[in-house]
């Protein structure tokens, strides 16, 4: 089995160094090419262009950040679709729409290709660890054959059905991580507003029975204002925006997610995007300082 990797960015930067680490014969591919100096350096063949990749490798995996990315390397729509797929099995990282992912599948599949869903749980330091969960989607054989490579980045995997249910898990998964993080954020800066010790309240938070390794990660960062990216906004607000329309589809009626993508739209839009999610906080902050003029106060007593 050859893999490639396309994407090396937050995310396929770490996972390719654990393939690497576990002897896996490794070309790697990503749109500048400069950010795969690391992984030449550990021993991964750098594929000049995605020709080359497709080429070199029988197994693919797509870190890439979203469906537009997914359909330029794959060449779908365009005459190299069906030879770049054909007899190769693509394996999807990222989290898209699992709609597309279905007609992805499909697509894949009449090519004469193979394709499993393969979404990861987890950010950038659990990635270099090797503590992501893995979920898994598409035809059992295929399955078994990616497997493996994911337990070199991977603490557990889950076997989630035919596709797309892996990407609708993650998504679910995502939901909560989402909501819980934009809580934590909302109640710092209520904390502080209210002059609150927050250094304080991380301690007490952290010792208590709602801490997890997460909660201590982004209350570490929300207190100390460190948004170096883990998971960052941009990709977080797009994360949200396919869990909204997953519930609109399903018709489920959920206010709080609605209102996590209007928050991490702010905080975007305010040139956050490239931060950690934890600074999302900002919102909070730039919305009280709207709430404080004069005008806004007057349009929100209008609607009231």
């Amino acid at each position: 089995m050859r893999v490639g990797v396309a994407g090396i960015g937050t995310m396929g930067l770490p996972i390719a160094h654990r393939l690497l680490r576990a002897q896996v014969p490794l070309w790697v591919w990503n749109r500048h090419a400069d950010k795969c100096a690391p992984l030449a350096a550990a021993g991964a063949c750098v594929a000049q262009d995605l020709d080359a990749l497709f080429h070199a490798a029988n197994l693919i995996m797509l870190v890439v950040l979203n469906e537009a990315a997914v359909d330029a390397v794959l060449g779908r729509g365009q005459f190299d679709f069906a030879e770049r797929v054909g007899e190769r099995t693509i394996v999807q990282l990222g989290t898209i729409d699992p709609e597309f992912s279905r007609a992805l599948g499909a697509d894949i599949l009449a090519a004469g290709g193979r394709y499993v869903e393969a979404p990861v749980s987890g950010s950038r330091i659990p990635a270099e660890q090797g503590r992501l969960l893995g979920m898994l989607a598409g035809e059992a054989d295929d399955i078994a054959q990616v497997a493996p490579l994911l337990a070199t980045f991977c603490e557990r995997t889950f076997v989630c059905g035919a596709v797309p249910a892996a990407l609708r898990m993650k998504l679910a998964v995502n939901h909560y991580l989402i909501g819980m993080v934009s809580v934590l954020a909302e109640t710092v800066h209520a904390a502080r507003a209210a002059g609150v010790d927050v250094a304080l309240l991380r301690r007490i938070l952290d010792a208590g029975a709602m801490a997890s390794d997460v909660s201590r990660g982004k209350l570490h960062k929300l207190v100390v204002g460190d948004y170096s990216a883990q998971a960052s906004v941009g990709d977080v607000h797009a994360i949200a925006k396919h869990i909204a329309r997953q519930c609109r589809r399903a018709e489920a009626y959920a206010p709080l997610i609605a209102q996590c993508c209007a928050l991490y739209a702010l905080a975007e839009r305010h040139a956050l995007g490239a931060s950690d999610m934890a600074a999302v906080i900002e919102a909070f902050d730039i919305q009280r300082q709207n709430l404080s003029q004069p005008t806004a106060l007057a349009s929100t007593g209008a609607r009231a």
